[in-house]
């Protein structure tokens, strides 16, 4: 959760990413910023992966298979609404519904549970097996591109068949939801394979019925597992991502080029790259989850308050990627007035879409400062409501 505020963060502070420099561009990047972008390729991922596990962790809890459904479906509709209302509002600070909104993962993990809901009643394997092939199996569709996507008003609006292959595999498509000018969408992250991970992070759950010391053994075996695989299909370039790596001028950069994998949609190689170390993290994690102790004194004790933050926005997830969108937005505000630059660009729909105008922006050093200012920010907040969930059982709660 803390890692995605950094690179939200810097959707809306750093210079070269506001003029349309992408961070993993070889030819124009550094080692700092590549690996700014690149460390947060583990959240959604993750956070994909763990939204099945927790599903499954709710059944072995015992809710039953039809509570469950029900609740994934009105779960996942509700997340689908704030991808268009809230979390819509606090990136573009308008209310132009011109432009209905970004589909990103907020979307695709509503989409993903609404499916899920009737996936469960499948047994797991076969669930299992839906989800593993859904990631090892989609790259076959990379070949295949639907032609003449929508490039603005007075150009051809795409075919039924062509949008709904735009929200299932082919992603940075606009279009109108039915002719201009009805609503346009943006689709950042198709539906596939994401519902073949949460697929797989269900099925993942059963391994929390196992005891610790068996489970941080399979984890372990799991991720050396994905990690390997991702080594091996990596180096010989033939299948997993449309991208091949390739030497560079350096060894640095050459491997920056191996770790640069495909995220949009996230290739079999990007989720082995991201989920195998994920798997390790599990393990460790797991080993040192006591928090009831008391603080030591000195360097531990201020390694245990870092620690107990981390777990309290772990704790209340949706709250803190709710609020964190509309904090990283108004300190870019903030910065930008603090130094004499436009903002107007912030309140609108160039955001985004057309761009902001030349000049705005700052360096990957502010970048960060503003990301822990946010978190300073957001935590207080989230402690808050994380003790209001503690304390109470009301039926919305479960929905924020």
């Amino acid at each position: 959760m803390v890692i995605m505020m950094l690179d939200h963060t810097r959707d809306f502070v750093h210079s070269d990413f506001l003029q349309g420099f992408d961070p993993t561009d070889l030819s124009r990047t550094h080692v700092a910023l590549f690996f700014t972008r690149w460390i947060t390729h583990f959240c959604a991922p993750v956070f994909v992966f763990l939204a099945g596990t927790g599903i499954y962790l709710q059944l072995i809890r015992g809710k039953s298979k039809r509570d469950l459904s029900r609740f994934l479906i009105t779960r996942g509709l509700w997340l689908i609404l704030l991808e268009f209302t809230v979390i819509r509002i606090s990136v573009l600070f308008n209310v132009n519904y011109e432009f209905l909104g970004f589909m990103q993962v907020i979307w695709v993990i509503g989409i993903s549970m609404i499916l899920l809901a009737a996936l469960i009643h499948l047994p797991l394997r076969v669930v299992a097996a839906l989800g593993i092939g859904m990631i090892a199996l989609h790259n076959f569709l990379d070949s295949y591109k639907v032609q003449g996507g929508w490039q603005g008003p007075g150009s051809p609006v795409p075919s039924y068949w062509a949008k709904l292959y735009f929200i299932l595999h082919q992603p940075f498509e606009a279009f109108p939801i039915v002719s201009f000018p009805s609503p346009v969408v943006f689709v950042i992250y198709p539906l596939i394979p994401w519902i073949g991970v949460m697929a797989a992070g269900y099925a993942f759950g059963a391994l929390y019925q196992l005891d610790s010391q068996r489970r941080r053994r399979v984890l372990l075996i799991i991720g050396s597992v994905a990690i390997l695989l991702f080594i091996i299909l990596r180096a010989i370039n033939l299948y997993g991502d449309p991208s091949p790596w390739s030497a560079q001028s350096s060894a640095v950069f050459s491997v920056l080029s191996f770790l640069s994998t495909t995220k949009y949609p996230p290739s079999l190689l990007f989720l082995l790259m991201t989920l195998g170390p994920a798997m390790f993290a599990l393990a460790w994690f797991e080993s040192n989850q006591d928090t009831s102790a008391e603080p030591e004194p000195g360097y531990q004790s201020l390694v245990n308050r870092i620690r107990n933050a981390f777990i309290t926005f772990g704790r209340v997830p949706l709250f803190f990627y709710l609020l964190q969108w509309p904090t990283a937005h108004f300190i870019a505000v903030i910065v930008h007035l603090a130094a004499g630059k436009p903002v107007g660009w912030m309140f609108g729909s160039q955001v985004g879409l057309t761009g902001p105008p030349p000049g705005v922006g700052f360096n990957l050093a502010v970048v960060y400062a503003c990301w822990i200012a946010g978190l300073i920010v957001l935590y207080p907040l989230c402690k808050w409501f994380a003790g209001v969930k503690q304390r109470r059982r009301d039926w919305w709660l479960s929905y924020l």
